[in-house]
């Protein structure tokens, strides 16, 4: 019998439509024998959707003729398993859908990888594949990211975070601050979001405040850190948990201006009228194809795999990647995104994606897993780890309230 498998997407971040291409991805390279999906898409004002039309990336280039024909649905647990419904549920008619066994949220940015999604599945009380909600909510806050690598004894670099009402409340005070603390230039970033939205460069004072107020338009926490300016991206992925892990080769990503941008990771280098849209990290996606999923393991223009670093600094960065991922709880599959000081060949953790774009299929496939595998694998994963946790004890049978002795102690 097959794993009804339901794959949740989109949802109200900024990184929606990446989320729907790693979906697309993914589906392609999951093995149909074994699994059912259960499309599930979260469209960004938070209405769930279900239907085969779903599966189709080409579709969603006219959203309003795709979720016409599509059901509005909720997710829910009934006490016997889980339903995905249609809502409004008809007066007459079929109210249930379909079932699903396992949750995999494929799902990038606030709103969604930041924990929210976890919370919701994790009340459904099946295996979710990924990070749960403490892991992805550490995850997607890069400032409470930072404090708890730094406190472990993770190298990251020099950084000052502050809230935007503390900025609007004393602008003066935050500047001077922020340049007793740090040097020019420096990197202003949103403090809870990915795929390099809403970051800039600032060489000087009025750099410094443009980019804090352009970062202030996509969260109301903002760190500022020491800008490594002679440096070297490298990220490599890790599969597993808590207990054991492994990691893939590393790459380099390059980007065309001083930040590796929005447009560097997912448009690359693509100048075609037909429609294409870079595919997650590291492919490209044509529509018009019915999976429109490129998983070609050759050379991209904006990446070398595997990096070009010592044999000893590839250790030394697989060993950081592994310990991060331990230190955070992460599960199933992750990327450690790291900068090399090229002039003092000091490496730092940048940071962490615990549910990455193409949930870096293009790494694991260098390394020699098929994505096939590596999908498996994380939601084999989630399978152990949910039947570990129903070990647990996070409530008691017994109900105080109708013990006597137990309502009398509450109300002395």
């Amino acid at each position: 019998m097959k794993i009804k498998l339901g794959v949740f997407f989109g949802g109200d971040s900024v990184e929606h439509e990446i989320s729907v291409i790693t979906m697309s991805q993914a589906i392609s390279s999951l093995n149909p024998e074994k699994y059912e999906i259960v499309p599930i898409y979260i469209a960004k004002n938070g209405v769930m959707y279900t239907g085969d039309d779903l599966l189709d990336l080409y579709s969603f280039k006219d959203m309003d003729v795709l979720l016409k024909r599509c059901y509005k649905v909720s997710v829910v647990n009934d006490g016997k398993s889980v339903k995905v419904m249609k809502c409004p549920a008809p007066w007459i008619g079929k109210r249930v859908i379909n079932t699903i066994d396992i949750a995999f949220p494929i799902v990038h940015g606030t709103n969604c990888e930041d924990g929210t999604i976890a919370g919701f599945l994790n009340l459904l009380k099946i295996p979710v594949v990924g990070p749960d909600i403490m892991a992805s909510s550490i995850g997607m806050d890069k400032i409470l990211q930072k404090k708890v690598l730094r406190d472990s004894g993770i190298p990251v670099v020099d950084f000052v975070s502050f809230y935007s009402n503390q900025y609007i409340k004393d602008e003066e005070k935050v500047l001077n601050d922020i340049e007793d603390e740090l040097e020019y230039p420096m990197i202003v970033k949103p403090g809870n979001l990915g795929s390099s939205v809403g970051i800039r460069k600032a060489k000087n004072k009025i750099d410094l405040q443009e980019s804090i107020e352009f970062a202030m338009e996509f969260a109301d926490r903002i760190i500022v850190e020491k800008a490594v300016e002679d440096l070297k991206e490298i990220n490599c992925s890790v599969i597993g948990n808590l207990t054991e892990s492994e990691t893939s080769v590393c790459e380099e990503p390059f980007f065309s201006d001083e930040i590796l941008s929005y447009t560097d990771k997912y448009i690359g280098n693509g100048k075609s009228k037909g429609g294409t849209i870079g595919g997650g990290k590291g492919s490209t996606i044509k529509f018009g194809q019915k999976n429109c999923a490129s998983k070609s393991n050759s050379q991209f223009s904006n990446k070398k795999i595997p990096a070009e670093i010592s044999k000893e600094k590839t250790e030394e960065i697989q060993e950081l990647a592994r310990e991060v991922f331990k230190i955070l709880g992460c599960s199933g599959v992750a990327r450690v995104d790291f900068l090399i000081d090229n002039k003092t060949d000091n490496v730092y953790v940048n940071e962490i994606n615990t549910i990455p774009g193409a949930l870096s299929y293009y790494l694991w496939e260098a390394t020699g897993k098929s994505f096939e595998n590596e999908l498996d694998q994380i939601i084999d994963i989630a399978i152990k780890r949910h039947r570990d946790k129903e070990k647990l004890t996070f409530s008691y049978n017994q109900n105080i309230l109708a013990m006597q002795s137990g309502t009398k102690g509450v109300k002395k």
